[in-house]
């Protein structure tokens, strides 16, 4: 059975929300995956693993763990460019879908941006979601399911 695996320590509440909703109506196990105690709804379907507090702890676990064919929602490119090679899928917060064609330079425009940070050129993070955001990322995640149907 496939997983939806969710980098959950920054992924925001909302998309949660959709995923929860998901997870109950098309009976889709997802898993989220932080370093910190998450309340999670009720459900056979949707469960939660807290890792020990430390650099990437989560991104390590779901590494691990996520197998071809499973989804991962995250921010983290590094995270991707891991999970990809697997088979795994990846989108993120925004609705953008990760592969093998983008994923090299996403990791080249992050490790850009990382270092224009560490020099103090650019601080802060990016804008928050949006409700154009929300609906792109509800679409992504309909489109994944449509082409990955429930395997009993």
């Amino acid at each position: 059975m496939t997983t939806i695996w969710i980098d959950a320590d920054a992924c925001p509440r909302v998309l949660k929300d959709i995923l929860f909703r998901t997870a109950t109506r098309l009976q889709r196990l997802v898993i989220l995956v932080a370093h910190q105690s998450l309340q999670i709804p009720a459900s056979e379907w949707i469960r939660r693993v807290q890792v020990e507090p430390g650099f990437d702890a989560a991104d390590r676990y779901i590494e691990e763990h996520a197998q071809a064919g499973d989804l991962v929602i995250t921010n983290d490119i590094p995270l991707a460019a891991n999970v990809i090679p697997k088979g795994a899928a990846v989108i993120n917060a925004r609705g953008e879908i990760l592969d093998k064609e983008n994923i090299r330079e996403r990791l080249r425009v992050r490790n850009m941006l990382e270092e224009i940070r560490s020099s103090g050129q650019i601080t802060g993070g990016p804008p928050p979601l949006d409700n154009n955001d929300k609906a792109k990322f509800a679409n992504a995640l309909d489109r994944w399911l449509a082409r990955n149907p429930k395997k009993n």
